[in-house]
């Protein structure tokens, strides 16, 4: 095994270890794909601010989110199908997760279920949600979250109708995988992911097959998935959603000042910067262009994370110098656990902790929570002038 020494390094033997239809579910946006690229290019236009003869001991990445203590400001995103990535995907980045002192995020879309994960972990972990038309099944769904002493819901808002991603479509992806000519040829090359699949039980969406009604087998997902989301989705239906849970709550997908003050007046304690890795809306700005604005526009009122483009511990830096008090990762963690399973979860949030460290350090700063923008050069028209 080369040395890992960067979140890229991951990708490569991720590439290489797992299926192609499920490589591309993760490595992929919608339509021309412009937002998805553009969220890692944007931090790049960002520049460090280097100092020097500063006293940079005693340096500590701890912090905080959602009033949760963390080793740095990183959570674990909700990722579909993570068990598909891996036998087992979801136990395993939980544990890892865990071990590092991270949040992890659980999605409804899973392959382990919610149960799965809490029997394989000791700490509260994050679980997120759709915003669907089934009270019944959200209800139930919440209740198994409460069960498991899940510490927060997170309400994904921007996936009432759901962005075109030709890939998907043209491998024809599904959980398990169908088995076509082209499909089985290529598994036939992954034989580390194929023993480890034949070695788990685990193969559909353990939150949902036998939970939502009309799902009791893999070959009735489909139908109730293209009825389950909510297109009528409005504030009053996101409000209900947080009463029905009635314990902290994080709203994924805000890409809009006026979206982020009405989240903010809803009571929720946290929301999440993020176009949904590119996947949604594409040609809408990357996340790190519009958090600035955002920040500014909520102030103290509620606290702001920053999803998609997180490729490196400096992306991190950058978002939190401009505000954000934390950040989620998903393609990087995916791309460790490709590669090497729980290890390579693990050697994703070293890569990633040990750049935020360093990089801290040689901007003058000893305290992630000191971070200011300070530390940066952005350009000046970096959030651009819009009519």
């Amino acid at each position: 095994m080369p040395a890992i020494t960067c979140i890229e390094d991951l990708r490569r033997i991720y590439k290489r270890r797992v299926p192609k239809m499920f490589y591309d579910y993760a490595e992929s946006g919608s339509w021309t794909e412009q937002t998805f690229r553009e969220n890692t290019t944007d931090f790049a236009k960002i520049r460090l601010r280097q100092r020097i003869a500063v006293d940079m001991s005693d340096r500590s990445t701890e912090s905080t989110m959602i009033g949760q203590p963390v080793t740095m400001p990183v959570a674990l995103a909700p990722v579909g199908l993570t068990g598909m990535q891996h036998a087992d995907g979801e136990i395993l980045a939980a544990k890892a997760a865990e071990k590092f002192g991270v949040p992890y995020t659980l999605s409804t879309m899973s392959i382990c279920s919610i149960e799965d994960v809490a029997a394989n972990t000791t700490k509260p972990f994050w679980f997120q949600v759709y915003t669907l038309k089934d009270d019944d099944f959200m209800l139930r769904l919440m209740d198994r979250a409460r069960a498991a002493n899940c510490s927060a819901l997170v309400i994904t808002v921007d996936l009432q109708v759901l962005g075109q991603r030709h890939k998907d479509i043209k491998n024809g992806l599904s959980a398990p995988p169908k088995l076509t000519p082209a499909s089985i040829a290529n598994m036939m090359t992954k034989a580390h992911w194929g023993m480890g699949m034949l070695g788990t039980k685990r193969r559909f969406f353990g939150n949902i097959v036998g939970h939502a009604k009309g799902v009791s087998d893999p070959s009735s997902l489909s139908s109730w998935t293209a009825e389950a989301f909510d297109p009528a989705l409005d504030w009053n239906r996101i409000a209900q959603l947080m009463k029905m849970w009635d314990g902290k709550v994080i709203l994924k997908g805000i890409l809009d000042v006026e979206d982020a003050r009405r989240a903010a007046d809803l009571g929720a304690d946290a929301i999440i910067v993020s176009n949904h890795g590119g996947r949604q809306q594409d040609g809408a700005l990357s996340s790190i262009r519009m958090l600035e604005q955002i920040v500014a526009a909520v102030g103290d009122q509620v606290e702001v994370h920053l999803d998609s483009g997180i490729r490196s511990g400096q992306d991190v830096l950058k978002a939190l110098a401009m505000g954000a008090k934390g950040c989620l990762i998903g393609r990087a963690y995916v791309y460790g656990l490709g590669a090497m399973g729980e290890a390579g979860v693990t050697r994703a949030l070293e890569v990633i902790h040990k750049e935020l460290d360093t990089s801290m350090a040689l901007c003058g700063r000893r305290d992630v929570k000191s971070l200011d923008r300070d530390i940066l050069l952005i350009p000046e028209d970096f959030s651009g002038k819009w009519a």
